[in-house]
């Protein structure tokens, strides 16, 4: 065993919450082209490649090789990254990957997805003959029927089907191998992760009772069918794949919801739902997420020192009727008047005397109002 890194690429801001994408037997981690830049908007994203496929080294495993040690490398992978708790999701031999963390690396794994994939892969003969065969003929032949394995009729991703008949043919069998010998069965209720099965409609590998299966043992899961997809739903159904995996993943829209109701108070959240429109829901989600999900959850800085800024930059713009509603959100958040009043003082040095002086009038007004609500 070397001590190479298993070829990956990273997406998406170095301090977004990590999100690890695992590919199935045969593909490179072009498999998530059409999913993994959108996740990436809201996790750092780092997809890999099985050994000898793609970029990956044939040599970072052998015959014989087990899940387990795909696992391991996955792990490695992850500490050279710097990433100690992460999210995972997988499609069937990525799947196993997948699970097979979270029940025996509890401790790493925040949430699961396990795409198209199965706690066993129909008992280990089928996988001992194609192990077989593919050391002795190469790829070839299993490549020319990769559309019918993977794909609903007159659809194929002709980069994934080179990517099988490239494939290193040891390392292909040394994987075949690990498939052969895999059942975690009697591991899944010890899954303590979120875990989300999505199977396809379609699949003929690892059709959809698989992953029922697992869905029933682990406990809370829950179970997506997509119809109109086959055993690589990531790239035959990318759109609702990716909508399966937001909702499992991006606790962003719910956290962000609490912390704004915390900060402006139910009264402001519910008045801005209640006006919400068809032309304005994107732009309500919006903020809930990235400003409320990601950057208020931020716990680099307290929300007080949060208040402070935010007080500075909406005078500095001269928004002030946003001003009145974080005079108010600057209390909730622990600062006295005379904090507030001391941070409209320094605007004026730096933003203009104009600008503090609306300011003050402003924030005069808002705490007039909030002791007359008190008092």
């Amino acid at each position: 065993m070397t001590h190479k890194l298993l070829n990956h690429r990273a997406e998406g801001p170095a301090t977004a919450p990590p999100l690890l994408l695992g590919p199935s037997l045969g593909t490179s981690y072009a498999l998530w082209d059409k999913v993994a830049p959108e996740l990436s908007v809201t996790h750092r994203v780092v997809r890999w490649d099985l050994p000898g496929h793609g970029g990956s080294a044939a040599d970072l495993i052998g015959p014989g090789a087990s899940v387990a040690d795909l696992a391991e490398l996955v792990l490695a992978l992850a500490d050279s990254l710097g990433i100690d708790r992460f999210a995972y999701a997988g499609v069937s031999l990525g799947g196993a990957v997948g699970l097979q963390l979270a029940a025996h690396h509890r401790e790493r794994v925040e949430s699961l997805a396990v795409i198209c994939s199965s706690a066993h892969f129909n008992g280990s003969k089928p996988w001992e003959e194609r192990a077989a065969a593919v050391r002795r003929e190469g790829l070839e032949a299993l490549a020319k029927n990769a559309d019918s394995r993977w794909f609903t009729p007159g659809f194929t991703v002709p980069r994934l089907v080179e990517d099988h008949r490239t494939a290193d043919p040891e390392a292909y069998a040394a994987c075949c191998d690990a498939l052969a010998a895999f059942d975690i069965r009697d591991r899944l209720s010890s899954i303590s992760a979120p875990t989300l099965l999505i199977a396809g409609r379609e699949d003929p590998a690892t059709p959809p009772a698989h992953l029922r299966e697992i869905a029933d043992a682990v406990p809370g899961a829950s179970l997506t069918e997509i119809a109109g997809a086959s055993h690589l739903a990531p790239a035959e159904r990318p759109e609702a794949v990716l909508a399966a995996l937001r909702g499992h993943f991006d606790g962003y829209e719910l956290r962000g919801m609490e912390v704004r109701r915390q900060v402006l108070g139910d009264e402001h959240v519910d008045r801005a739902q209640a006006r919400q429109t068809p032309f304005t829901a994107r732009f309500q989600d919006f903020i809930s997420r990235y400003a409320w999900g990601e950057i208020w959850t931020d716990p680099t800085l307290a929300r007080r020192e949060r208040s402070m800024i935010t007080l500075t930059a909406l005078v500095a713009h001269g928004h002030y009727d946003e001003l009145a509603m974080h005079v108010r959100a600057a209390r909730r958040n622990g600062l006295t008047p005379e904090e507030i009043g001391a941070v409209l003082l320094q605007t004026a040095v730096y933003c203009g005397v104009p600008a503090a002086n609306s300011a003050f009038a402003v924030a005069q007004r808002v705490l007039a109002e909030d002791d007359e609500a008190g008092g």
